[in-house]
């Protein structure tokens, strides 16, 4: 299976202060699932930027898609970001936008026209649940609310890799057992998944799913089947 994600000796650093990740080598294999774990303040957000292509590392090499992330001209980075679905810790809904209309953004970025948006957004809005707050404001929505808009517009592409900043710390188990056999349907179509999570019961819900350690900046198991995974709800 083919490499989608290739780090070299990677190292990232914040300022003139101390490395943040440092001498980190991985691939991931184009349709993996990846779960990356590690305490806060490990790195794992950091290196979750590097995926996205939000940040560039301080040395090392980078490949995505088969290409130099490192050297990528930046009048390319928004193309390979369109390839890239991201759900972010804090979310980053569009205030002045309704859910419907913070879903839909990927599309409409895409260029899709607006008579082949309205019946994936519906189909996204009933699956999270949400079927009766499409005209919301993310104001109005509680945290568990806003944290399933953002991986609805997330996935509603179909990226080829989804990257996801503890997509489950804002709901409640049900939820987040659904947000994941979502997670889990996209990665049988085809999509790399990747989700960094605190949450250790969710490591053995996917099969073949394959775990990243990180601490210190330093990633500590190379990606590997999870062999005795902790028991549902450790």
């Amino acid at each position: 299976m083919a490499n989608i994600v290739q780090f070299e000796n990677v190292g990232l650093r914040y300022g003139t202060g101390p490395e943040t990740l440092i001498d980190v080598s991985f691939a991931l294999a184009a349709g993996g699932f990846y779960f990356l774990t590690g305490a806060s303040g490990a790195g794992k957000t950091s290196l979750l930027k590097l995926l996205y292509l939000a940040q560039r590392p301080t040395r090392g090499i980078i490949r995505l898609f088969g290409e130099d992330a490192v050297m990528l001209p930046r009048d390319r980075l928004p193309g390979f970001r369109r390839r890239i679905g991201v759900v972010f810790q804090d979310f980053r809904l569009v205030p002045h936008l309704s859910a419907a209309d913070n879903i839909a953004l990927p599309l409409r970025v895409a260029g899709v026209s607006e008579g082949d948006i309205e019946t994936p957004v519906r189909e996204m809005l009933a699956w999270v649940g949400l079927a009766d707050r499409a005209n919301a404001r993310p104001e109005t929505l509680s945290g568990g609310e806003q944290q399933r808009v953002a991986i609805a517009r997330a996935v509603i592409g179909r990226p080829e890799m989804l990257v996801a900043d503890e997509p489950t710390g804002n709901v409640d188990p049900k939820m987040a057992a659904r947000l994941i056999h979502l997670f889990e349907g996209l990665n049988r179509l085809g999509t790399t998944v990747v989700v960094a999570t605190h949450d250790l019961g969710l490591l053995g819900r996917i099969d073949g799913a394959q775990l990243m350690r990180i601490e210190g900046g330093r990633l500590l198991d190379p990606t590997g089947a999870l062999r005795n995974p902790p028991a549902r709800g450790a």
